[in-house]
């Protein structure tokens, strides 16, 4: 079994040790070298020549989103950050997603994470996801391809005109009768940014979004992918009725869920146990929409570790009509979550990111 060789870049020496005996604990990994700052990690990527790098956000001499965004531009390699879960270190983990790292790790407690056991198997998973990636896709992150989508591009390669009024951001709920769902994981943000960015503020639907994500960064994806977006993209809340053109991204740590409420359809988090290690888990999500009623349904299966979805879908087919859409291998991060989709033989249509937008909008 070829082994995948780590490279673990960290200042405090005290970390780098906890994460190498970590990862050297799975029998796939073996960590090859250490560096102590974005300097040093990046010397030492050019002699050791690893399958993936962990790398610490803050770090002194060259941090970690400097050390990722010359290593992306010079020799693209698949990146885990770790990062703490402030406010500015979630918004430091998006811009690095941004950037091209493939996944990142939250530490539970800050730069030195003494309890930094409670994520070793996501560590541990999220490495060897990463060895996983698309090499095509690793090089398009390397060049920032596809990283903001212009909005007025967006709508004339769809053929739709961009709203004249930006008061239309905010969804009107009136005779909501059209769904779409969509999951997804690993490369899910710049997946979402490209889809979410080309959809017109008067989508005829409501719009409700899994992305596998810790408590803490899924309000910060949505803050960012909002002042990018047509439509209005938010935080789910307990509680809340779906409006049409408005996306509603579940939280971390929360499994989303939908109830009928007369005429409306009010959303439910609740965190009750998890579901193949997710929470929020995309087949809960598909589930929950499944007993939904009188509404046309589009479920969207995007790129992501494992098979997270497929069950779900299954659910959601036999209960309900309903259009799926999986992302293609050619553009996926990480093929797991639409191959596992593919396999049903439920999904309708396999689509490059890019033109998934236009296949919803056909839909609704």
């Amino acid at each position: 079994m070829k082994k995948i060789n780590v490279l673990v870049v960290d200042d405090s020496a005290f970390m780098r040790k906890l994460i190498s005996d970590f990862l050297s604990e799975d029998p796939q990994i073996k960590v090859i070298g250490t560096a102590r700052n974005g300097e040093d990690g990046i010397k030492k990527l050019k002699n050791l020549k690893p399958d993936v790098i962990t790398m610490d956000v803050e770090m002194p001499v060259l941090n970690g989103l400097d050390a990722l965004k010359y290593i992306m531009e010079n020799h693209p390699i698949p990146i885990v950050m770790l990062s703490s879960t402030t406010n500015e270190g979630t918004n430091d983990t998006l811009t690095a997603i941004q950037n091209g790292a493939i996944d990142f790790i939250a530490k539970p407690s800050g730069a030195i994470s003494l309890d930094l056991h409670k994520i070793k198997e996501d560590l541990i998973r999220k490495v060897i996801s990463a060895s996983n990636v698309n090499k095509k896709q690793l090089i398009n992150l390397s060049t920032n391809q596809n990283l903001t989508v212009k909005q007025d591009e967006s709508y004339s390669k769809i053929g739709l005109e961009k709203s004249s009024s930006l008061s239309n951001k905010v969804g009107k709920n009136h005779h909501l009768n059209k769904l779409v769902c969509i999951g997804t994981s690993t490369g899910g943000p710049r997946a979402l940014q490209t889809v979410l960015t080309k959809l017109p503020a008067n989508i005829d639907a409501g719009i409700l979004v899994v992305q596998h994500m810790p408590a803490g960064f899924t309000k910060s994806l949505a803050v960012r992918l909002n002042s990018l977006c047509e439509i209005r993209v938010k935080e789910a809340e307990d509680g809340e009725v779906v409006q049409k053109g408005t996306a509603y991204i579940a939280p971390g740590g929360y499994h989303l869920k939908i109830q009928q409420k007369g005429n409306n359809l009010a959303i439910h988090l609740d965190q009750s146990e998890a579901r193949n290690g997710h929470r929020p888990a995309v087949d809960v999500m598909f589930e929950s929409i499944s007993e939904v009623n009188g509404y046309e349904k589009v479920a969207v299966i995007m790129t992501g570790m494992g098979s997270d979805g497929a069950y779900g879908l299954k659910t959601l087919k036999k209960n309900s009509d309903v259009k799926a859409i999986a992302e293609s291998q050619e553009t996926s991060i990480v093929y797991g979550m639409p191959k596992a989709a593919i396999e049903t033989k439920l999904i309708d249509e396999i689509q490059d990111v890019d033109n998934i937008a236009r296949s919803i909008l056909k839909y609704v």
